[in-house]
């Protein structure tokens, strides 16, 4: 069974409605991104970075897996499939895929500020006063600007190992998320899906300058046939 290595971006998320939050002039949300997205953020005020992420934990839940999420699923019944995503949200995971690997954290669990390590589930909202067993304030689980990202050397690890990899809807700009690509086997088939391609050309490489609910079904269902 061949390994298929999945990088996706806030370009899949996007079709099930969830905002991408960077405004054209770097603002999120009306927010610079420091104020919202880094540890001296959060220091100098967290309300406001627990507001944030509490808006986008509510939209989460109004939201569905799509077509290119679904597809990625039906992929597994002949492809052994690892997605790792640079999206903090759950609908890998609610569509059905088994093994997802989140880069930058996940939206519904916070962690504890005394210790790391202590990772709960939360689907609600996280406020001032929410503390761990240690007494400690509870934080979103969300690698912010300036933190170490915890996940890249199994990523990493993943990605040497792929047979087939994929890119869909992210512009590979953000790292060290970008420089995954780099850790795939030479002459590894990549297909790469997004409206606006910004990758240069190579032997090995087909590009879909299509959504991803339009061009990730094309390529699952070359793939399974290829099977």
């Amino acid at each position: 069974m061949k390994k298929v290595v999945v990088l996706t971006g806030a370009g899949i998320s996007a079709e099930s409605g969830i905002n991408t939050f960077r405004d054209a002039n770097g603002l999120w949300e009306g927010h610079d991104i420091m104020e919202v997205a880094s540890p001296i953020g959060w220091n100098n005020n967290p309300a406001l970075v627990l507001d944030f992420y509490n808006k986008r934990r509510s939209q989460l839940h109004s939201v569905t897996p799509n077509l290119a999420h679904q597809a990625l699923v039906e992929l597994e019944k002949t492809h052994q499939v690892t997605i790792v995503t640079q999206n903090v949200d759950d609908l890998h995971e609610r569509a059905g895929s088994s093994q997802v690997v989140h880069l930058h954290g996940e939206l519904l669990k916070v962690r504890s500020q005394f210790d790391e390590d202590l990772i709960l589930d939360w689907k609600t909202d996280l406020n001032i006063g929410d503390f761990c067993e240690h007494n400690s304030q509870l934080r979103p689980h969300i690698v912010w600007f300036g933190e170490e990202v915890p996940m890249l050397d199994q990523a990493i690890q993943i990605t040497e190992q792929a047979d087939i990899l994929m890119i869909i809807g992210t512009s590979m700009q953000v790292y060290p998320a970008a420089s995954l690509l780099q850790f795939a086997p030479h002459a590894t088939p990549i297909y790469f899906i997004d409206p606006k391609p910004a990758i240069a050309p190579k032997e090995n490489l087909t590009i879909l300058a299509e959504r991803a609910t339009v061009g990730v079904p094309k390529v699952v269902k070359e793939l399974i046939n290829g099977f």
